[in-house]
């Protein structure tokens, strides 16, 4: 396979093309949840908006980072393709999981909502979890000097990027333990917290350092 000039971006494949439309649709998806249970009081509005935002942010936050990836990545690869589908699926999940555990099930007893509720949250943490494996994977094949995908200086970045996101899928991950559901922080388990701290570092990080959250392609 022809080695890609350093820092040339390439042309769009279609695998992208139907990640940007799985994104989109993910983010629609959310939207349309909360319209069908319509709220009860103005608490409820507020919880649901909150809701949205979070899933919006979750979904903008890896399409940044998949779209970074995927600017430099050799996509018609088999490994990379492959990839490509788990992530995916894991990304089209992302609102029913969320919406499921922050409405419920109002018809339920209390006990078996809260139940409901507890495994469709751990279920998220593992979708989280696996969504921050597969973009740590995007950055470790772009991070590999010998495939020269990016300048030396910009695998590093993307090497700093991949330990940034192995050491977050692996909080999601322990964030799924009973402890962080059962222990409430201001009335909200801390689970939820724990869900923050990937947002928090991309966020801040684009702030503070934007070199260490983008890549700009260079003219070869």
């Amino acid at each position: 396979m022809a080695v890609q000039p350093t820092g040339q971006r390439r042309p769009r494949p279609r695998i992208e093309g139907l990640a940007d439309l799985i994104f989109g649709l993910s983010l629609s998806i959310g939207s349309i949840a909360l319209i069908a249970n319509p709220p009860t009081s103005a608490t409820d509005i507020l919880s649901h908006m909150a809701a949205f935002g979070f899933t919006f942010l979750i979904l903008i936050t890896a399409w940044l980072i998949y779209t970074t990836d995927m600017s430099v990545l050799p996509v018609e690869t088999k490994s990379i393709t492959f990839l490509n589908v788990p992530l995916l699926l894991l990304v089209a999940v992302v609102p029913y999981l969320l919406n499921v555990a922050e409405l419920g099930n109002s018809a339920l007893p209390p006990g078996d909502a809260s139940s409901i509720k507890d495994f469709a949250s751990s279920l998220f943490g593992i979708d989280l979890a696996g969504i921050l494996v597969i973009l740590a994977l995007f950055a470790h094949v772009i991070s590999l000097e010998e495939r020269r995908l990016v300048a030396p200086e910009a695998a590093k970045l993307f090497r700093n990027g991949r330990n940034r996101l192995a050491i977050l899928a692996v909080v999601m991950a322990v964030s799924v333990a009973p402890y962080f559901w059962q222990t409430p922080l201001f009335g909200v388990p801390l689970r939820l917290y724990v869900w923050y701290i990937p947002l928090i570092s991309y966020w801040v990080g684009r702030a503070v350092r934007p070199e260490s959250r983008t890549y700009q392609a260079t003219d070869p």
